[in-house]
């Protein structure tokens, strides 16, 4: 499970005041469905979630070969949870590209568990395999939702995209223009939200549809850096704003979803005085279990998505909540 605190006041985001924990809204999403419980971003994973309460999905995308919206968190079918047709785990460390394959290709593989010899499985030692599971459209969870009854959920989802990679998914354009022809098809504007950390597809949203709320994701650590070069900020350059508030600010973002290590007083309070930024934060119990869950075998060492959730601690939190939840003992203590 992923904890998305939306750490605002009405003083910060209208009269542009300090940041400040005295009154925030709370928003319990579940991180890739409920990777903790049921595999992850499927439907049976989103429908645990559902079970559990969340008044969020959190969800990756990209888009086939035939230009259909899917439900992935990797830009190829991953071995770690990816079996072929045969029941065979997929060899080496990328399966094919998933804009390489049409959907209906994409349902000849299995995602319904595990490798149990991963290290993967060793965090994940709770989740329950749904074999028979395949890739979910976008518009196939939508479709459940809807049919579940579940109106008041929200969607938080993120452009799996990496402007250094363009060879492994489709150009931005394409994926935002798919992206969001499947939100105005489904009348789910409303309930969306989009984050990612290629800003290129969160301009593009702002310029297509302003209406939907845009999440500007960045990673600012030694090893990795998003915002350093103007490659993943659409151009914005951090030299010419001089805080990252200001450089959210100036792409046209309201939102501003950090690592952890990045939020500072300094950061946060003056330059949010100035910029009225709503900030979206990840907790976690504490740094031990930040440091114990730091490595995600999913996602590329030194990628920002790797990165990212190792500071923000989503695995921790995830892993604990899942146990308690699994036991009758959902607990938010700090």
């Amino acid at each position: 499970m992923k904890i998305s605190r939306l750490l605002t006041s009405a003083a910060a985001s209208l009269a542009g005041s300090t940041l400040c924990l005295g009154a925030f809204a709370f928003d319990l999403q579940g991180h890739r469905g409920t990777r903790g419980n049921a595999p992850e971003n499927t439907l049976p994973a989103f429908e645990r979630a559902l079970e559990i309460g969340v008044s969020t999905l959190e969800l990756d995308i990209g888009v086939t070969a035939d230009g259909v919206v899917v439900i992935a968190h990797d830009p190829y079918l991953n071995p770690v949870i990816t079996r072929d047709v045969t029941g065979q785990w997929l060899p080496g460390a990328r399966g094919p590209l998933i804009k390489s394959l049409t959907v209906a290709q994409l349902q000849g593989y299995e995602l319904g568990r595990i490798n149990p010899a991963s290290d993967y499985a060793k965090t994940f030692s709770t989740q329950q395999p749904r074999d028979g599971t395949r890739m979910p459209t976008l518009m196939a969870l939508f479709d459940r939702v809807k049919a579940l009854g579940a109106s008041g959920v929200r969607f938080n989802i993120e452009t799996k995209i990496d402007p250094g990679k363009p060879e492994d998914t489709v150009s931005a354009e394409a994926m935002t223009r798919a992206l969001l022809k499947v939100i105005q098809d489904t009348d789910m504007t409303p309930r969306v939200t989009i984050q990612s950390f290629d800003w290129r597809t969160l301009q593009l949203t702002q310029r297509l549809e302003p209406a939907l709320p845009t999440v500007y994701l960045t990673i600012q650590t030694a090893n990795t850096d998003n915002i350093a070069d103007g490659s993943w900020t659409a151009g914005f350059k951090l030299a010419e704003h001089g805080t990252v508030p200001k450089l959210v600010k100036a792409a046209g973002g309201a939102v501003w979803s950090p690592n952890g290590g990045a939020v500072t007083e300094a950061s946060e309070g003056s330059a949010g005085r100035r910029t009225a930024l709503k900030t979206e934060a990840a907790e976690t119990r504490s740094t031990r279990e930040r440091r114990r869950f730091s490595r995600e075998p999913s996602e590329e060492a030194g990628s920002p998505a790797h990165a990212s959730k190792a500071c923000s601690a989503m695995n921790a939190t995830e892993r604990i909540l899942s146990s308690d939840l699994a036991s009758k003992r959902s607990s938010w203590r700090r």
